[in-house]
């Protein structure tokens, strides 16, 4: 079925889509309309909008749905994802699927609240307290913001984990023909089976160190433990380091191992190109304009973390110079330097005025770097 959708509301379509049936907000712009369609939407399918009176609120109602096992969302921008951010921490530590949705504006504070702007890149991989990791995906287009909705859901809740989906405002309000399918891939939360002893079952217990625990819903007849402290395979609170080392890395390993599942890179590099750009979100746009005009390399992402580390170094050693066109000052090209490590030369093109960055400053960069 195709579909002539905002960004926000392809986003809305995705949630549905995938079996999100509980939304906890508090509005704030650019991200408003998610709410709004939530509001309007999930009731008919059976599901609950709650508008909360802040965003911390908002962030413990998602938390609190998804432990009673309804996939939940809650979606936000800059100044309303600050407040999230220990709630979010809290989601990471005891393994509960959610999925936050954080329409990138300019900032800080309350800064360019209409404006487009990338500039929350780092508060999406750092906002929170701690050593994490942290899935992170960034759309486009619109069909993409449609697609990686789904994908944000599925990669919650295969490993149990909060994932965040930063588009920019200008893909959040953008309008274009979205190709929704009949049915989209749902993977679901692994469950406790029914022959498991409900007396003794220990909900963290995993056999590998890259384990996702097959940890109850609320109300199933279970009785345990949920804690922000680090915690044994019970659930309840341990200072006991070995337990507590091993707890952290299984919480980066379980990433890591899905690495291949979870990355969202596309490179194209024309024959003899010495130079490629790379951008994200709406940026893409005008930065392969100016590579297909110029012949220059493109590169794509529409996950930023993980960061695809190995695939961007392998990109520098072929060409000569990496130019990342952002909405920001930089916060991914920050990135970009630590992989490529000196194999080749990283230059910015970077706008934070609350305008596009259009193909003619990206160009004049391409050039640059030839000369």
């Amino acid at each position: 079925m195709s579909k002539f959708l905002q960004g926000n509301e392809a986003c809305v379509e995705g949630a549905l889509a995938v079996g999100c049936r509980f939304f906890a907000g508090y509005p704030i712009t650019p991200s408003t309309e998610i709410a709004e369609g939530m509001a309007k939407k999930l009731p008919r399918l059976g599901g609950r909008f709650i508008q909360m009176e802040d965003e911390i609120a908002s962030m413990g109602a998602v938390i609190g749905a998804s432990l009673c096992g309804t996939k939940a969302l809650t979606a936000t921008s800059g100044p309303g994802f600050s407040l999230k951010q220990e709630h979010i921490g809290y989601a990471v530590i005891a393994e509960i699927p959610c999925v936050i949705v954080n329409v990138m504006r300019g900032g800080p504070s309350t800064g360019l609240p209409t404006s487009p702007a990338q500039s929350d890149v780092m508060q999406a991989r750092w906002g929170t307290h701690g050593d994490h990791p942290a899935i992170v995906l960034t759309p486009s287009t619109v069909q993409e913001y449609f697609e990686l909705t789904v994908k944000a859901f599925n990669l919650s809740e295969k490993l149990r984990t909060s994932v965040i989906l930063a588009p920019d405002e200008v893909i959040a309000h953008m309008r274009e023909r979205v190709e929704i399918p009949d049915q989209v891939n749902i993977i679901n939360r692994k469950l406790p089976s029914n022959s498991v002893d409900k007396s003794t079952y220990k909900p963290y217990k995993v056999e590998k160190d890259d384990e996702v625990p097959v940890i109850p819903n609320f109300f199933d007849g279970f009785r345990f433990n949920v804690t922000g402290l680090y915690h044994d395979e019970t659930g309840f609170p341990t200072a006991s380091p070995s337990i507590v080392e091993k707890c952290i890395k299984r919480l980066h390993n379980k990433v890591g191992s899905a690495y291949e599942e979870i990355k969202g890179i596309e490179i194209d590099l024309p024959k003899d190109c010495d130079v490629a750009v790379l951008s994200y979100g709406s940026t893409f746009r005008s930065a392969r304009q100016a590579a297909r005009e110029l012949n220059a390399g493109h590169v794509k992402l529409t996950t930023l973390f993980p960061f695809p580390e190995k695939e961007i170094r392998e990109l520098a050693s072929k060409i000569k110079t990496i130019i990342v066109a952002e909405m920001n000052l930089g916060q991914i090209r920050l990135e970009v330097e630590r992989a490529v490590a000196g194999k080749a030369s990283v230059v910015g093109v970077n706008i934070a005025n609350g305008l596009l960055i259009s193909p003619d400053p990206i160009k004049e960069k391409i050039k640059e770097c030839r000369i």
